[in-house]
């Protein structure tokens, strides 16, 4: 049993893996690259891989640095299944469908660009036939479901605590007559989070692949961070001025609605104007409602008085003009809207119409990866391109740490903790500062072999 790393191996975007069973190739994950000017033409190149050769392919969750390039396999090729989370499946569809229109809105963009210097035009890496492909390939399968994926290759997918339907996915393999088990978590969610349940603890396996994206660092406690996110509410109010908040719409975005629900009353928020700009982060809501099970306890027990998410003076903007219209207000709004690392989406158009005013709050609540709008920001830069546009920032950034999907260095530790024996465990989907504190941390508590994956690298269980 032996695993190829392709992808998020060295950066913390692009998940991709390659699984070798014997003769049988099993890919893990296909996800974009998010940031860097290369991001383009580094998701419209060539797979390093044969994907005519893959047997099968598991997916962890619909994050789109897991999923992204899915319908671009499946235009090159690939027409074997894609086993991953019910709920995974039903994500994928809201996820895959908005950026193959974000991809050709992109590349119609860049063709009118390239008319007028008399440049080759450009195609998106794939369209919504190429989506509608790959989503009839995804195999459904329940936490806790051991399934036969190919002669002698057995699944189990694991509830990772990060995002609705995200798996830790456990493949055991036979070959030679000897089986060998390698536990992939993907991305690791933190206890105690509301909303999601706990990761899964795993007790067995003979190598561990694992997330490291803070790896290095721990997060705010949560009380913390809430009571932080209260009294950048109160600052603004005092001040007239707006609040941005980045948010994935997936994951982030519920729980920032959820706490702001949980305490609506005590940070005067009847006297803004919220609106949700993100017609993917609405439908989501209604994905919550139809798997309500995958919630841990609290949110089940409250949504039967009332959708933890929702307020009373919440809008949700679905076409492009309402979005617009927000952007003519100067104070008492707080505006949510994706994407979460400031890449693309509609918050871009929000930052470029505030960041120059003083009295702008923008809340960073999640990972920023090298490149993006959104590390620019985090790095407290004086100026940002937005559109081709220098853009002064003059607006108050909160970086608050303690409301991330991903598990800190202390939730990764004790995840490892639970695997009887430690195996070794090759780190991925972080970068390498990151990582290298993480190894050094896992070898010293544990004993264990610790590996950083590089493009290209291999491990054998």
């Amino acid at each position: 049993m032996r695993i190829e790393f392709f992808g998020a191996a060295g950066e913390v975007t692009g998940s991709c893996h390659l699984l070798h069973v014997g003769e049988r190739r099993v890919l893990l994950d296909c996800g974009m690259v998010q940031g860097g000017r290369d991001e383009r033409s580094r998701n419209a190149a060539r797979f390093a891989f044969d994907v005519r050769a893959l047997d099968a392919m598991v997916l962890s969750h619909a994050h789109i640095d897991h999923v992204g390039r899915l319908p671009l396999l499946s235009r090159r090729g690939y027409r074997g299944p894609v086993f991953t989370h019910r709920a995974t499946a039903d994500l994928a569809r809201i996820m895959l469908e908005d950026a193959a229109r974000l991809a050709m809105a992109d590349a119609e963009h860049e063709n009118r660009r390239r008319a007028r210097r008399g440049q080759k035009r450009i195609e998106a890496p794939y369209d919504l036939d190429d989506v509608n492909r790959a989503l009839r390939q995804l195999v459904p399968l329940e936490y806790g479901e051991e399934r036969e994926i190919l002669p002698g290759v057995r699944l189990v997918l694991h509830d990772a605590g990060h995002i609705l339907g995200a798996a830790i996915v456990d493949v055991a393999g036979e070959s030679n007559g000897r089986e060998r088990r390698i536990v992939f978590s993907a991305d690791i969610g933190p206890r105690d989070a509301p909303v999601m349940r706990d990761p899964t603890p795993i007790e067995r396996a003979d190598l561990v692949v694992m997330e490291s994206t803070y790896g290095d660092r721990m997060h705010r406690s949560r009380e913390d961070t809430v009571a932080e996110l209260g009294a950048i509410f109160h600052r603004a109010h005092a001040e007239g001025g707006m609040v941005l908040v980045p948010a994935f719409a997936v994951g982030r975005s519920q729980e920032i609605l959820y706490w702001m629900a949980r305490h609506y009353e005590a940070w005067g928020l009847d006297g803004w104007r919220i609106a949700l700009d993100s017609p993917m982060a609405a439908r989501v809501v209604e994905l919550y409602r139809r798997h309500l099970t995958l919630l841990d306890e609290e949110a089940r027990s409250i949504w039967k008085g009332r959708e933890p998410f929702q307020l009373p003076n919440l809008a949700t903007t679905v076409e492009p003009a309402e979005s617009q219209k927000l952007n003519e207000l100067r104070g008492g709004a707080i505006i949510i809207a994706g994407s979460g690392m400031c890449n693309g989406g509609r918050i871009v158009h929000h930052l470029r119409h505030h960041l120059w005013r003083p009295s702008t709050h923008v809340v960073i609540a999640g990972y920023q990866a090298h490149g993006t709008l959104g590390r620019d920001l985090v790095e407290r830069k004086r100026f940002v391109r937005i559109f081709g546009e220098q853009v002064r920032v003059a607006a108050q950034v909160h970086t608050i740490g303690g409301l991330s999907a991903h598990a800190d260095q202390g939730g990764l530790l004790a995840w490892y903790g639970h695997f009887r024996d430690r195996p070794p465990v090759w780190l991925v989907h972080g970068e390498d500062k990151a990582r290298e504190v993480l190894a050094e941390k896992l070898a010293r508590r544990f004993g264990c072999k610790v590996g950083l994956a590089k493009p290209g690298g291999s491990a054998d269980a």
